[in-house]
């Protein structure tokens, strides 16, 4: 009969000693997922524009706000730039996923976008080229996006969406509400998607205010209560200068306790002459 040898107590040095080595990992995690996280949003920061183009009659201004969860930082972007054409292109979207490849694909879809503007007028057309862009990329993350062309000679904004959250709009003779566009899937879901394009003649002073789910949605509030919010900071800021505008709107994400990066983008027009 085999006797087993009786297994010896860990001593205390043997405790502290394991101790030891399970808090050296931890901390050697914690520091890598810190320097992950800082990366991601210098990168995030990084590929986000500097400046927004303006025009007589048209002011612009955003703001982006990081995750105040770290791992969920990058993903959110918005843009500007000047077409071919002479129009005026703007774009503002969200990533599914986070942390440094959220933030590198971001750069990606952005400056894709940009290019097929250039190309194509329409902006139906332009998230659909995008779309099966990103599906020949063969990434498994895609990303929501409204893409807006504005036209200063016929003073009309043109938009299309893809699965993202509805912009908010109002005027100055008090008129206000959601721009609950017909859209299409998020880019990168399925080929040969369509995005219906809606068009406003600017007839009358005002401002349409775009954002990133991280603003209106979060722990604290539903998507419908964050984008109440964000139509009364809205109508209550007409008056204020568009950086002080996207300011106070980006302070709706404090109180939806958002766990997402979260941007905005505010357009700031006269009417139409």
């Amino acid at each position: 009969m085999t006797r087993r040898r009786p297994i010896r107590p860990a001593s205390a040095d043997d405790l502290l000693t394991e101790l030891g080595r399970l808090t050296a990992q931890a901390l050697e995690r914690a520091e890598l997922q810190q320097a992950r996280v800082e990366l991601a949003e210098a990168l995030q920061r990084e590929l986000l524009p500097a400046a927004l183009p303006e025009l007589p009659g048209l002011r612009t201004a955003a703001r982006y706000a990081p995750a105040r969860h770290g791992l969920n930082i990058g993903g959110d972007w918005y843009d500007g730039f000047w077409l071919p054409d002479g129009a005026l292109g703007f774009s503002i979207g969200d990533v599914q996923g986070h942390d440094v490849e959220a933030a590198a694909f971001m750069g990606q879809v952005r400056i894709g976008l940009r290019a097929v503007a250039a190309a194509a007028a329409d902006p139906g057309e332009v998230l659909s080229r995008a779309n099966d862009l990103l599906l020949a990329m063969d990434t498994e993350l895609f990303a929501t996006c409204s893409f807006l062309r504005f036209d200063p000679e016929s003073w009309e904004l043109s938009n299309a969406r893809a699965g993202h959250v509805p912009a908010v709009w109002a005027t100055d003779d008090g008129r206000f509400g959601l721009a609950q566009d017909e859209g299409g899937l998020p880019l990168g879901v399925l080929p040969d998607e369509g995005y219906p394009v809606t068009r406003r003649r600017l007839t009358a002073a005002g401002a349409f205010v775009l954002v990133t789910d991280g603003v209106v949605e979060g722990p604290s509030f539903p998507i419908e209560a964050g984008l109440d919010q964000v139509t009364q900071v809205v109508r209550a800021g007409l008056g204020a200068d568009p950086g002080e505008l996207a300011a106070e709107v980006i302070k709706v994400a404090d109180l939806t306790g958002h766990t997402d990066d979260a941007a905005v983008l505010v357009l700031r027009h006269d009417a139409a002459g």
